[in-house]
């Protein structure tokens, strides 16, 4: 179909942190996405499947951290925790992390953070590849509203967990940058963005709100309410 062979239209909905830009897409049709569907996940077993049975039958958040030793992902993942897994069910969206470690650190990252719901690898990295995650950083400034630990004790923190962990190893590239996707069902992209940086995550109200999910308040200082 030609619809099918066209550029996905696009709208730019902003700029997040240093020079990162969101896209909301209304086509049923990406090129990245095709391009990555067919790439290999393996679950916390070991078990692979294709990327692209994540979204074939229903919506899916889909966030792609850096490295399960990076600190900035920790903090964006325990907020990611924090979202009841009723919000998800009554909008029928998944909520998936994927990170490009070996499948042995899911686990841990798992309880480490406390996150209960769907998280896989991608090792190869090849599905950061054709979907554009950058490599590298164009700036490191802090912005991130889920982000609590400063440059320094982060770093540290980093260091002591690879230190402790059972296999000593980066738990991924540290150059490589992820980024969030909405996809599903079936090849229909929703929303993209690609961070620039360890800070430039989408704000995780903001992912919900684009998905259809009631979204839930993550700032640090008691919300006010109009009444």
């Amino acid at each position: 179909m030609a619809s099918e062979s066209s550029t996905p239209v696009t709208q730019q909905i902003g700029r997040n942190m240093e020079g990162g830009s969101a896209e909301l897409c209304t086509s049923l049709y990406h090129p990245d996405l095709e391009l990555a569907a067919g790439c290999l996940l393996r679950d916390r077993s070991g078990r692979s499947f294709q990327f692209g049975d994540l979204y074939r039958d229903s919506k899916a958040i889909i966030v792609f951290v850096r490295n399960f030793l990076c600190y900035t992902c920790k903090e964006y993942v325990e907020d990611l925790a924090k979202i009841p897994k009723s919000f998800l069910e009554k909008a029928d969206v998944r909520l998936i992390v994927i990170g490009q470690s070996s499948y042995l650190h899911i686990q841990q990252f798992c309880s480490l953070t406390g996150y209960p719901h769907e998280m896989y690898v991608n090792t190869d990295r090849d599905i950061y590849t054709k979907l554009g995650m950058k490599k590298g950083e164009t700036s490191t400034s802090s912005g991130s509203p889920h982000v609590k630990s400063n440059f320094i004790s982060g770093s540290i923190k980093s260091i002591w967990r690879a230190i402790k962990s059972p296999a000593f190893d980066f738990q991924g590239d540290p150059a490589q940058q992820g980024g969030s996707v909405i996809v599903g069902p079936g090849n229909r992209v929703h929303f993209l963005h690609r961070d620039m940086n360890r800070y430039n995550h989408v704000p995780i109200s903001s992912l919900l709100r684009y998905a259809g999910v009631q979204t839930i308040y993550f700032g640090n200082k008691p919300q006010i309410l109009e009444v």
